[in-house]
């Protein structure tokens, strides 16, 4: 028997519970959602009195001088240079694992009672087997996509569904991933649901004008935003092509604004707007740290993945107030409204795509959209209710290990 999907959303009260520490273990501190989630909730817990430690395999990234300003240690292999260079890049990153697993179970092992929460499959997988060997608890992992990935990888199933039972709880940030995990535990082990949060934030005067000049565009031009590292499932092919198809129905001065992380397919997916006749229409911004402000020189934001789980992306463009176009996969339909907030359409699909945006981008109430989806991140999707959510689980779990 299944069990049921535990919601926090009312507030814990802890105020007289002591809180304790948590060692956060997440691939890297590279620019991405799960990535930037693990920052925000580290850093405001800490504020909070809790003691996190955030363990990243690859601990160097853009996110590093956030964490460090808000006082949360970091730890990682750093193995010299020469390492990777003598055993090659592959035996090189065997030995970064193990050393890894090695320093995760050393430090859970010095720090009985710590919470240990990994983030994404290789922490998972790396992270959860330090645990074991260590036998410390409690342990909890969080999924923030769909399984999908274990198609190519099935030696993560493999290892992941050895874990599972292994964990004390299992979470998801969207209906789809947790429904998901319920049938890959079958009920032998709590499954529980916490939705991403985000900040409530305003908009500072002169912000939309200032980053419009900086990229050389009129005030009155359309312009349209996708949040996402330059990866397959992340459907950059499909919103080419879709605004491939609208391309003379859009307003003259539009453009596409692409945020993201080259990892490997940039060059082709120029190619293809070249190729489509829209290659001038695209501005390729790299990962940038000031999406908030790029997002308040955006008109509609567009998240057109093949798979998600909960996307933080389609948060933050909810807060700037701007409507959205998302496909409908993992947690999108439970964040946008479709034909309220923006609309919500198929994966894998330019037509539709295409379509939704141009429907937008000639809506005079486009504006209305994004002012109901502004309220809806606020009242739904709040930080406050997700620390809150957190801070209910680390004490549930520590209670029941005692």
């Amino acid at each position: 028997m299944m069990h049921q999907i535990d919601v926090a959303t009312a507030p814990a009260d802890c105020s007289d519970r002591a809180r304790g520490r948590i060692l956060y273990v997440i691939g890297s501190l590279a620019v991405g959602g799960a990535e930037r989630h693990v920052v925000a909730v580290a850093s405001a817990l800490k504020l909070r009195g809790w003691q996190p430690t955030v363990f990243a395999l690859s601990p160097q990234g853009a996110l590093l001088e956030r964490l460090t300003k808000a006082n949360v240690p970091v730890v990682g292999p750093e193995l010299p240079a020469w390492v990777a260079t003598i055993l090659g890049p592959r035996l090189g990153g065997w030995l970064g694992a193990l050393f890894s697993v090695a320093m995760i179970a050393m430090h859970l092992r010095r720090h009985p009672g710590t919470v240990a929460h990994f983030f994404l499959p290789a922490a998972y997988i790396l992270g959860g087997l330090a645990a074991w060997f260590a036998n410390a608890h409690p342990r909890i992992m969080s999924r923030r996509s769909l399984n999908r990935y274990q198609i190519k990888h099935p030696q993560y199933r493999k290892i992941e569904h050895f874990l599972h039972p292994r964990m004390d709880v299992l979470l998801g940030n969207s209906l789809a991933a947790v429904t998901e995990l319920q049938a890959e535990v079958q009920g032998r082990v709590p499954v529980r649901l916490i939705y991403n949060g985000i900040e409530p934030r305003g908009i500072l005067p002169g912000t939309r004008a200032r980053m419009r000049g900086e990229l050389g565009l009129s005030d009155d031009a359309l312009l349209i935003v996708v949040v996402a590292n330059l990866i397959p499932y992340k459907g950059h092919e499909d919103l080419l092509k879709g605004l491939g198809l609208v391309k003379e129905s859009l307003p003259t001065s539009w453009r596409l604004l692409c945020i993201g992380r080259d990892d490997g397919i940039g060059a082709s997916l120029q190619g293809l707007a070249k190729a489509l006749g829209i290659d001038t229409n695209v501005i390729w911004l790299g990962p940038r740290l000031d999406v908030q402000d790029c997002l308040a020189a955006s008109d509609i934001a567009v998240s057109a993945s093949h798979e998600e789980g909960f996307s933080n992306a389609v948060l933050e463009a909810m807060m700037a107030g701007l409507p959205i176009v998302a496909t409908d996969v993992g947690g999108n339909p439970e964040a946008v409204v479709d034909g309220v907030t923006g609309y919500v359409v198929p994966s894998r699909n330019p037509t539709a795509l295409g379509s939704a945006i141009l429907k937008l981008a000639i809506d005079s109430h486009r504006a209305e959209f994004g002012a109901r989806g502004r309220t809806r991140a606020i009242e739904k999707f709040s930080m406050e209710a997700c620390l809150d959510a957190y801070e209910t689980l680390y004490f549930d779990v520590r209670l029941k290990r005692r």
